[in-house]
Order: structure tokens, then C-alpha cells, then sequence
């Protein structure tokens, strides 16, 4: 009810008909973030594609200028050295059997997991549990890589990973509303850019059909078509 209320006294303070630029929405919901704890940016991009199809499955990673703001925890699935290298660059958790048996166990108290090639035929069984929960890794989004020390540094620096859902949107966020405005805002432009770069040949008609920005608890503001016409 209390979050209820809220939405509606933030909707009375908003025009939810009005379309505002990125910077302009930005400003607005941080005026507006009365939350007790630090709000996420997130952002909904409705695209004109069908998931169905293999070839208009948009899916990517991005390296957010500013970050996310959020404390990741990084599991890597690594032997021996490579383990010891993902340690040195900071991941919470590397090593192979004894986190596979931890995983069997229903163990998955981590946001990103990350794995060498040679670890996969056996990670790969863990599918059922790591699946669901979006934490398998896969080559397309760099989290199955020799290179395990590099993907640790970059998602601990603020790479995210996306994907489109069934209806044709992709969901994520993009920084705290306690960032600084313009911060945010080139953030929301670094992962706009990476969308349009994976535009299919396949995809028909407008390719970006809307883009909203919203506060962990705000309402949508609905962005300028003239900031992601495509």
C-alpha cells in the first residue's frame, strides 16, 4: 500500500503523457527518488524484433562509463592458475570442483559467473540450476573466456549483460540515481548505442519502438523519439 501511495504522488508531480529527453527524465526522477534506500536508473527499451527468430535474438553486453554502482559478486569456474588469476583480479569466489559441488547444493549467492573453456563440460551439467537464474556463462557475452582476469576487471568496472525478453524488450539498469545527472545520462547513451549496433538485417520497420527510464520505485517517463529513432 505505502508503495502505492507513493507511485501516485509521484505521478501527480510527473506528466506521464509528456515525452522528456534523456537528461531532462533523468533530473526529473532524481528530484523525485524519495525512496529510504539508493534507487537504480532502470531503463525498458521496446525493440521491433522477434525474439522467436534466432537471427533477431538481441543479445549483448555493455561497459557502462560510470558503472552500475553496484558491488558485484563474481564467481569464477577456473583451474589451477587461472583460479589464482581471477583472484588476484578480484573475484569474490574462483576455483572449479569444490564451487561445482557447492552449485550441486543449490549454492548460487553470486550475481555474474564466469568461466574458463576447459570447465565448461562440467559447469555445462549445472544448467538446470544456473540457467533459471541467468548465471550461465556463455562465449557471446564474455563470461566463457581463457582471458578469466580481464572478464573479472570488467564487470567489476560496470560490464552488464542484456538480453531481449519474449515480448520484444529488454530490461536493465544503469547506474544509481545518487550519480551525477549527466553521468547517468551518458551511461543510458552507452548502452543505446551498443542496442543500435545490434540492429538485425532481418529486423523490419522501426527498429526502437520506445525507451523509458524509471527509479527502482518510480514511474516510466517515456523518452523523445527524436533520442532513439532508428
Amino acid at each position: 500500500m505505502q508503495k502505492t501511495k507513493r507511485n501516485k504522488s509521484l505521478l501527480e508531480k510527473v506528466d506521464s503523457t509528456k515525452e522528456y529527453s534523456i537528461i531532462d527524465a533523468i533530473k526529473v526522477l532524481q528530484e523525485n527518488s524519495k525512496a529510504n534506500f539508493v534507487e537504480s536508473l532502470d531503463c525498458a527499451i521496446r525493440l521491433g524484433v522477434d525474439p522467436k527468430h534466432a537471427d533477431q535474438m538481441i543479445r549483448g553486453t555493455v561497459a557502462l562509463p560510470h558503472g552500475t554502482g553496484k558491488q558485484v559478486k563474481v564467481l569464477v569456474i577456473a583451474k589451477g592458475e587461472k583460479a589464482k588469476d581471477a583472484q588476484d583480479a578480484g573475484a569474490d569466489y574462483a576455483g572449479f570442483e569444490e564451487y561445482l559441488d557447492k552449485i550441486k547444493g543449490g549454492w548460487t549467492d553470486v550475481d555474474v559467473v564466469i568461466a574458463a573453456p576447459d570447465t565448461m563440460s562440467e559447469l555445462g551439467k549445472l544448467g538446470k540450476i544456473l540457467g533459471p537464474k541467468g548465471l550461465m556463462p556463455n562465449p557471446k557475452s564474455g563470461t566463457v573466456t581463457p582471458d578469466v582476469a580481464k572478464a573479472v576487471k570488467e564487470v567489476k568496472a560496470g560490464k552488464i549483460e542484456f538480453r531481449v525478453e519474449k515480448a520484444g524488450i529488454v530490461h536493465t539498469s544503469l547506474g544509481k540515481m545518487n550519480f551525477e545527472a549527466d553521468k547517468l545520462a551518458e551511461n543510458v547513451n552507452a548502452f543505446l548505442n551498443t542496442i543500435v549496433k545490434l540492429k538485425p538485417a532481418s529486423a523490419k520497420g522501426q527498429y526502437i519502438r520506445s525507451l523509458y527510464l524509471s527509479s527502482t520505485m518510480g514511474p516510466g517517463l517515456k523518452i523523445v523519439k527524436d533520442a532513439v529513432a532508428v
